[in-house]
């Protein structure tokens, strides 16, 4: 005989919310049919890591916490969208504007509602908070204006994070905070020092003891003015002076309120069959914004709604900043007062500031700035009140000198089960060496997929890598191992990209020096890596570096095995015209070329120039139109064509016009690697489109497009990326793939093995998928070409010194 499930509504789609449900479903799958409202028109995603996608280290799918497959998967009915307007307690229903809903048990995860300052101009357009993806959309937008200048009211966590998040997306930033020094609930006044000089070395201002007096404009944002009469300008203002609980429905349907809804230790409010938790709940006077209780919240709310036994205990909490780059760490009471005591490590060289705060022989708090590896160690020792005399004098060094044991992993296997390790989603240690031993986890992906453990920042990665080195011993081989770029460095190419854009950093000598090269001056192996990375993050800043590049590029040209050059004009989409072929003959007879040949990209080559004719026989061709055609550089070669439509009886397309399109707009890029295209007119592929990074082959209805292929010693076809109508349609493709290979691409690796490494599906989510972001990639590729599309031949042929340095004693050639 079935029993009837009992009807569960839950209010508000956060993470708290969604905890819960993971836990109801775990341990009683069947025992509710569950109505999910969200404000919001989506579902659950980790609000936490929204930092992230601001400053665009990552994606909005990428912090998804259940998706669309796993509502479905437990009959979770998503009511997203859509806002509870009323609670019913005596019929017990909640109301929308679609009509009422039914509860046998409610559930109240409504969050906090971010302070707004009750000062004049508040309610001006441009004046933003920072609480959900529609706030990040908002000033990311906001972003895309040049020279846009943002203010963020408020220097604690949330105001942090958004003002690095719009600096990295090219803002002005000035942050304005009310206290003596950032962060001031986590930080004390040295640690705040550190990371306010930190901030102002990336380029963000920071005033602290600022009091805002008024946001100043007509109907737009233009300036904030503060008391001492300070102006400034903005054309965003984003508040971030705190939260309070979203209390309204509560309210509203006469539970007991105070600061939050409050709730006994079973997480249920003043009526038995409503339950709260998360940042709108209070529980013994306190109300909680950091996500370990919520999480703990969430655990009690699915046991009670089981009929389990449990009660919510008050925990000690930590923080960290979500910044990329910047180390901070903080848990307790820091402040100073009667019986405690302070040791402190300072390293101004690195950077590095701690403080731990005793009293009677336990740790009362800590404080960590630049290195807060130890930090999962201090917060046991401060949960636990675990008396520290013994290792008081080595314990500021770290659990590995105080415990003075030669054991790698000592440190993390002396913590307890309860330890948490994943702060962003609440993991502790128990849960991961259990996860290992019941799925047979061998590596770091593993340990996301099962637990969510080093899944958000990563800054558990390390401890995560430890307990999983701890729990297989021989049998671990390791994490994926990350290849460094060069013997310089231990960061692989992707770390040092992502830190680049992370840390701001514009120079060869600035990224060097911020990653610590053990090589002051770098190597032929990473200098061009890096003059290629800092050339594609920061088009129009970065000032291209001739000797960071190799040989050929230096000389812009190929050098040959007996010395001479190799000189290939660019000949558009394979075209070319009598002129052309006069000039190029021209050359070849008056600097005695040996060799003209055609090649297999549709373009002519002469082989053996001397190099001090170079900039002469650059010269030469300019005069005629002819650029260079970059067949020396990691860049766009060729766009090779056949002739389509305009001759051929089999053409379907204009393929010719086309190519020679498409090679004007992207000619002169710069690439990880090499890079090819090609335009047939029909499926016959005459033009071998099939085997080019781009290929396009023209059919009835429009165009198919193909990516990562390639000929050379292993010949890669082509993947099919999709079909479009239109030619417009073709140019926005074609760039936006270009510049995603540009923006992820490893220095020196082609199309095909970029895209076998991170696979089809996501390059044909980025460009076939989202129209958006798609055409900002188009964009950013557009913007890129203003400062890069030159002709280097002209500009290195009409400079004198550079004339001098191919030939300083060159002979008269003779014509």
């Amino acid at each position: 005989m079935s029993t009837q499930k009992q009807k569960l509504v839950v209010v508000g789609a956060g993470m708290a919310s969604g905890r819960m449900l993971e836990h109801l479903f775990e341990a009683a799958p069947e025992a509710y049919d569950v109505t999910l409202f969200g404000a919001e028109p989506r579902g659950n995603y980790n609000r936490i890591m929204l930092s992230p996608v601001l400053s665009g280290e990552k994606t909005f799918e990428e912090i998804v916490t259940h998706d669309e497959n796993w509502y479905g998967t437990h009959g979770v009915t998503c009511r997203f969208g859509e806002n509870v307007t009323g609670i019913d307690r005596k019929a017990k229903q909640v109301h929308t504007a679609a009509g009422m809903t039914p509860y046998d048990k409610l559930v109240l995860a409504t969050g906090s509602a971010p302070f707004i300052i009750p000062i004049a101009g508040k309610e001006l357009d441009g004046v933003l908070v920072f609480r959900d993806l529609d706030d990040v959309e908002a000033m990311s937008k906001a972003a895309e204006k040049p020279g846009a200048r943002a203010v963020v009211i408020g220097g604690g966590l949330l105001g942090l994070e958004a003002a690095a998040g719009l600096q990295a997306r090219g803002m002005q930033v000035t942050v304005l905070h009310l206290m003596e020094h950032l962060l001031d609930r986590q930080l004390d006044a040295s640690a705040g020092h550190l990371l306010q000089r930190e901030l102002e070395r990336r380029g963000i201002k920071v005033h602290c003891k600022a009091q805002s007096k008024a946001i100043l404009g007509e109907e737009h944002v233009e300036a904030v003015l503060l008391e001492d009469g300070t102006v400034y300008p903005a054309d965003i203002v984003i508040m971030a002076a705190g939260i309070r609980p979203e209390a309204r429905l509560a309210v509203d349907a006469g539970l007991h309120v105070e600061r939050g809804i409050v709730v006994n230790d079973a997480m249920v409010t003043s009526d038995p069959d409503i339950l709260a938790l998360g940042e709108c709940a209070e529980h013994n006077e306190v109300c909680y914004g950091l996500v370990a209780p919520l999480y703990d919240m969430a655990r009690v709310a699915a046991k009670t709604l089981t009929g389990e036994e449990a009660a919510f205990k008050p925990v000690e909490t930590s923080t960290k900043l979500k910044v990329t780059g910047v180390d901070v760490f903080s848990a307790g009471d820091f402040s100073t007062g009667d019986g405690t005591e302070d040791i402190v490590y300072r390293d101004a060289a690195r950077g590095v500031y701690k403080r731990l705060v005793l009293k009677d022989d336990k740790v009362a708090g800590a404080v960590l700035y630049g290195d807060t590896a130890d930090g999962a160690w201090y917060f046991q020792l401060l949960k636990e009140r675990e008396v520290v005399r013994d290792i008081r004098d080595r314990m500021i060094f770290g659990q590995a000198l105080a415990g003075a044991d030669t054991d790698p992993f000592s440190a993390v296997a002396a913590l307890p089960d309860t330890a948490e390790i994943c702060g962003c989603n609440g993991v502790c240690k128990g849960a991961i060496t259990s996860a290992i031993a019941e799925h047979g986890l061998t590596d770091i992906d593993g340990v996301k997929q099962y637990t969510k453990a080093s899944a958000s920042c990563g800054s558990c990665s390390g401890l995560v890598e430890q307990l999983l080195a701890m729990s297989l011993g021989d049998e671990y081989s390791g994490a994926p191992t990350v290849k460094p770029m060069c013997g310089c460095t231990h960061h692989g190419h992707d770390e040092v990209r992502r830190l680049i854009l992370a840390h701001g950093l514009k120079t060869i000598p600035e990224v060097m020096q911020a990653l610590e090269w053990e090589t002051p001056d770098g190597c032929f192996s990473c200098r061009p890596a890096l003059n290629y990375y800092l050339l594609c993050a920061w088009p129009g800043e970065y000032v291209d570096d001739a000797q960071s590049r190799f040989v050929n590029e230096r000389h812009h040209a190929n050098i040959q095995k007996d010395g001479t050059f190799s000189v290939v004009p660019r000949m558009w989409g394979g075209l070319t015209n009598p002129n052309e072929l006069r000039a190029i003959a021209d050359v070849a007879d008056k600097y005695q070329i040996p060799t003209v040949k055609v090649t297999g990209g549709q373009r002519i080559d002469l082989l053996g120039a001397r190099k001090e004719h170079l900039p002469d026989i650059w010269s030469d061709l300019n005069a005629a139109g002819l650029v260079s055609g970059h067949a020396y550089g990691k860049a766009l070669r060729t766009v090779k064509t056949c002739v389509g439509s305009e001759w051929c009886r089999f053409g379907t397309q204009d393929s010719t016009g086309m190519g020679v399109t498409l090679e004007r707009l992207t000619w002169g890029s710069w690439m990880p690697h090499k890079f090819k295209m090609a335009v047939s007119g029909c499926p016959r592929n005459c033009a071998e489109a099939t085997i080019k990074d781009f290929g396009i082959v023209a059919v009835e209805s429009g165009w198919e497009l193909h990516v990562g292929g390639n000929g050379g010693m292993k010949v890669r076809v082509t993947d099919f990326l999709c079909k479009v109508e239109s030619e417009e349609e073709v140019i926005e493709y074609c760039t936006a793939f270009i510049q995603l290979y540009r923006e992820e691409a490893r220095y020196l690796e082609r199309t095909a093995p970029w895209i076998e490494r991170v696979g089809l599906d996501h390059v044909k989510e980025k460009i076939a998928e989202d129209a958006q972001g798609r055409a900002a990639l188009s964009a950013r590729f557009f913007l890129s070409q203003k400062y890069e599309q030159r002709d280097p031949w002209a500009e290195q042929a009409g400079d004198p010194g550079t004339r001098r340095s191919y030939s300083p004693l060159r002979q008269k050639v003779i014509a």
